[in-house]
């Protein structure tokens, strides 16, 4: 890239970034109440995300080869009984990561 390209290019990535942080604040300002499809938003897609990141954390497990996914499936009954037992959502997934990792590393390993 020559300078004037890499110029554009962080003056292009500043301007995205200033967007997305300012455009919520003119839209919605603070002396208007917040839309409920908003709303809605703000409560569904936490779930979503963390739904969605699942989804793509076990999508390629082979349940025919290899240990056949006992290790995922291990960690993720750890997480859901974390959360179950704590109610914390940093415990759940540092906790069960931590048990992948272990279970990866020194059970599951070859």
């Amino acid at each position: 890239m020559t300078l004037s390209e890499q110029i554009i290019t962080i003056g292009m990535v500043v301007l995205g970034t200033m967007l997305t942080r300012f455009i919520p604040f003119i839209l919605f300002p603070s002396g208007r109440p917040t839309p409920r499809y908003v709303q809605y938003l703000g409560a569904m897609l936490p779930a979503a995300a963390l739904g969605l990141l699942v989804v793509y954390s076990i999508k390629d497990i082979s349940f025919l080869t290899g240990s056949h996914g006992l290790p995922e499936l291990i960690a993720i009954a750890a997480i859901v009984l974390l959360h179950k037992w704590r109610g914390n959502m940093l415990i759940s997934i540092a906790g069960g990561t931590l048990l992948y990792m272990f279970l990866v590393q020194f059970i599951f390993g070859s």
